[in-house]
């Protein structure tokens, strides 16, 4: 059986997203097909076909993650992957990311990222668990702050033509300072972010959106639905927080403070948190925000000179990288990483390799959110100078820790 990768025709694109969701065991009704298209990049979607059958494919969003030092690099943002069962093990998956891959490397993306349904399968083609993602299940009785501060500002629910305008620029405040995060443009915020589309509640009631403003300034929002739960005339209802975002500290705290507020409420829930939640310190008991922490956002570095070479560095010094990359092998090799002031310069070598490691090692301390002593504690990486791991991880520490607030 032939199974051939190529660009899915404007015609076919819905036929072609069936075709994914089928191999992921799930329908696509015409109402969800019509509401996501606008999103599909037709250009970056690619189908596998067997003859003329379309028998899955993937697609890829058009990215600029944001890395350590604040800069947003080109991504290609991985997404709508599936393979039907009657066609798997047979080779499509990884001529399908082959091509995924070689997409990147022509627009000079240094980066590939997904999130991943099974990380076994992204491993082998070079994606490292690069960002957490925590949730938590508080019960909203025992949601008190440890500090009883006063008050500040004030919160209002607004329309979502109101949100169109207010959260946008406190997003953008926010993303230069966390690596992980990704742009989002205005067609993104209207469907992916904001839209309230019936068939994604789930169980859950509509949207809500809440503006928290400081001295007239939008400084905090969030985003949030319940699921009305009256069982013996009891209100045992669920508050899931979709996204909050805020501009500093204070408002942070006013946003949960709004949230923690609203009535006939048992649980307050979320899903895509960071990994160093700051409601953990602002609780009074911190147990029972019930934090659960999962693998969030996969990184594979496609183009390392560039990669290495755009982020931000902590220490100066010099390490030389031997990188094997089975996937990519024009990718893998020796690399001599120097960091002077905060910027780094890459450059293929022949010199003696410092630290042996492979792509997806690579992926996983790029953002920083491991250590390359986390990955040896893992029997990962080799240290082939004494030394070399320790002075590698001061150059590659990063102040905030790498999060990745939206699934895509």
């Amino acid at each position: 059986m032939s199974i051939e990768i190529r660009r899915v025709p404007t015609a076919d694109l819905q036929r072609w997203a069936e075709s994914v969701s089928f191999a992921n065991s799930e329908e696509l009704p015409d109402e969800l097909w019509r509401d996501v298209a606008p999103t599909v990049e037709p250009e970056r979607t690619l189908g596998a076909y067997d003859g003329d059958v379309l028998v899955g494919g993937g697609s890829i969003f058009s990215f600029d993650v944001t890395v350590p030092g604040g800069d947003a690099l080109p991504s290609a943002g991985i997404t709508w992957i599936g393979i039907m069962p009657t066609h798997r093990r047979q080779g499509a998956l990884r001529s399908l990311m082959t091509s995924m891959l070689a997409d990147a490397q022509q627009r000079n993306e240094p980066l590939a990222v997904l999130w991943a349904s099974e990380g076994s399968i992204y491993q082998r083609f070079g994606y490292g668990l690069s960002t957490l993602s925590t949730s938590i299940d508080l019960e909203r009785e025992r949601a008190s702050f440890l500090s009883p501060a006063e008050p500040v500002g004030s919160t209002r629910l607004v329309s979502v033509d109101e949100a169109r305008v207010a959260f946008p620029p406190i997003f953008e405040t926010v993303r230069p300072q966390i690596p992980g995060f990704y742009t989002r443009t205005e067609k993104w915020w209207n469907i992916e972010v904001l839209a309230d589309f019936k068939w994604a509640r789930r169980g859950m009631d509509r949207k809500f959106y809440a503006l928290h403003e400081r001295d007239g300034r939008p400084d905090a929002y969030a985003l949030y639905r319940a699921r009305h739960d009256w069982a013996n005339g009891v209100p045992g209802s669920e508050l899931n927080v979709q996204e909050i975002m805020a501009v500093d500290a204070t408002a942070l705290r006013e946003m949960w403070r709004f949230i923690f507020g609203i009535d006939l409420i048992r649980h307050v829930t979320t899903r895509n948190g960071s990994i160093d939640e700051p409601l953990l310190l602002m609780v009074a008991e911190p147990r029972r925000v019930n934090l659960r922490i999962r693998d969030g956002l996969w990184l594979r570095v496609v183009d390392v000179v560039a990669a290495l070479e755009r982020r931000s560095y902590a220490a100066d010094g010099s390490v030389v990288l031997d990188i094997n990359d089975t996937f990519l092998p024009d990718a893998g090799g020796r690399y001599r990483l120097t960091t002077s002031g905060g910027r780094g310069r890459v450059e293929r070598t022949t010199d003696a390799a410092d630290i042996a490691l492979d792509a997806a090692d690579l992926g996983a301390i790029y953002l920083g959110g491991h250590s390359l002593r986390d990955l040896a504690r893992a029997s990962r990486t080799e240290e082939l100078t004494q030394g070399a791991r320790a002075r590698a991880d001061a150059m590659l520490e990063t102040h905030i820790r790498p999060w990745c607030p939206q699934v895509f």
